[in-house]
């Protein structure tokens, strides 16, 4: 009597323990590592030297004088250098005119490149994939770029593919979102996310300056990792996502229209990038940031914070205008190792360092990935993670911050924690002599080799033509 009266008595704990082990083990699987990843560097050949580009810009016989002065300030000023990479039809001297084949070669070239040597590295074969993931903006194509991937590693009848467009500069992060929502509903998953962008149908040839920006900032590149939840891989990982945080601005007009795919007035297409730009990934920016400030900061620094916002403002009703306190600011690195940015450009880079007090240490790796592969649309951050993991920077432990901006508008941040420590095999940094970054200068040579087109004389700009 005693024994059963005890078993009834206990089945409420066991089944409390039951659903709590349950619980757990769910969340055990839930978890998103970066198990690799493996980033594209061109062949040689595909470098964009100063020479080539003023003759790029040289042939450009839609471009005046007026055009030609602001295409060279703004790569003087770009942060670019001479070792970035287009593709293959601006070499044969056809942007004018590149056809659907030139686009697809430029995917099948980054596909066999890096989704090859990343499976070979890894040791994971192509039908070990559950889930994939490919983003390209700019390019439309049937079959669809993940089915390429498919067909050419002869992936499994029943993985899962998502095939994103449109989604702008900021679409890995999207990619690797929503790969984690796949990873919540499924246990023992393994994903490649496939983040690029195509160059070769979106070179502006027109002379719309909103317009041709684009051809001075955007290069080629891209990276293809493998992600999953797990539990016995997550030891051999390289980073587990901590937090989340997406922010889109489309429902506003401005913010919407600040990046758009559209035509000039001769009906050439090309990607414009507006006036209000700053202004929208500013606002952007500070919303983002308000959700994910909470979630990765220690609970000191957002009390600190709080608090001396609320005697600054206690002050300003006390005595109006004449208190002139600076606005406190949120020390970022109480939670934070190691920063990664976008690099949207040298602008955008110094807009977020500022805004987040950052050192020249702290923006070394976006400025050094801006000046030697330029902006890569989506896969620029991870060109900026391997800057660091080649310079052995992260630890096992470390917290690393990652922030994009993409068209929409959208802003995206998230947070990993370094797993292991990382030395950076296999990275195409170690092929860049990783030892001579930072260089004792980033001065563009553009001017010294072009400056001539700031002469007034029109006449002989003319003959030059």
């Amino acid at each position: 009597m005693d024994y059963v009266l005890t078993t009834v008595l206990c089945l409420p704990l066991f089944y409390l323990l039951f659903i709590i082990l349950k619980i757990l083990e769910k969340r055990r699987h839930q978890n998103c590592y970066i198990l690799d990843y493996q980033l594209y560097k061109p062949s040689d050949d595909r470098k964009l030297s100063t020479e080539l580009s003023g003759d790029i810009i040289m042939r450009n016989k839609n471009l005046g004088l007026n055009e030609y002065k602001f295409l060279l300030k703004a790569i003087v000023s770009s942060g670019i250098g001479e070792e970035t990479y287009a593709p293959q039809m601006v070499f044969d001297g056809r942007e004018e005119n590149p056809n659907h084949e030139d686009a697809i070669q430029e995917m099948e070239e980054f596909f066999e490149e890096s989704v090859g040597k990343l499976f070979h590295r890894t040791g994971i074969r192509a039908d070990d994939i559950d889930v994939l993931v490919v983003n390209v903006s700019m390019l439309a194509c049937e079959p669809s770029l993940s089915a390429r991937i498919v067909n050419r590693y002869k992936m499994r009848e029943d993985v899962k593919t998502y095939n994103l467009s449109g989604m702008g500069c900021s679409a890995s992060l999207i990619s690797i979102n929503l790969v984690q929502s796949v990873f919540k509903s499924n246990k023992n998953q393994l994903a490649l996310v496939v983040t690029s962008e195509c160059l070769t149908p979106n070179w502006y040839t027109g002379n719309d300056r909103s317009m041709i920006l684009s051809n001075c900032l955007f290069r080629a590149g891209g990276c293809a990792m493998i992600l999953t939840n797990k539990p016995n891989l997550a030891h051999k990982s390289m980073f587990k996502l901590k937090v989340m945080v997406r922010t889109h601005h489309g429902s506003k007009d401005e913010a919407y229209g600040c990046c758009l795919q559209t035509e000039d007035s001769e009906n050439r297409v090309g990607f414009h990038l507006g006036k209000t730009l700053p202004k929208t990934a500013t606002r952007a920016f500070v919303d983002n940031l308000k959700e994910i400030a909470p979630k990765i900061l220690p609970m000191r620094e957002l009390l600190l914070f709080a608090t001396l916002s609320l005697a600054r403002k206690t002050l300003q009703n006390i005595f109006g205008k004449s208190f002139n306190a600076a606005r406190p600011m949120i020390n970022f690195k109480t939670g934070i190792d190691h920063f990664c940015l976008h690099t949207g450009g040298k602008a955008v880079i110094d807009a977020v360092a500022q805004s987040l007090n950052l050192s020249q240490f702290d923006i070394e790796p976006a400025r050094m990935t801006l000046h030697r592969f330029g902006n890569t649309s989506a896969s620029s951050l991870w060109y900026v993670l391997g800057y660091m993991e080649a310079k052995k920077r992260l630890k096992k432990g470390d917290k690393l911050f990652m922030i994009s901006f993409g068209a929409g508008f959208k802003c995206n941040s998230c947070l990993w924690e370094v797993v292991r420590d990382l030395e950076g095999e296999g990275n195409v940094w170690k092929d860049c002599n990783i030892e001579d970054y930072p260089p004792k200068t980033l001065e563009n040579p553009f001017m010294a080799k072009f400056g001539w087109i700031q002469d007034e004389d029109i006449s002989t700009f003319k003959f030059l033509q």
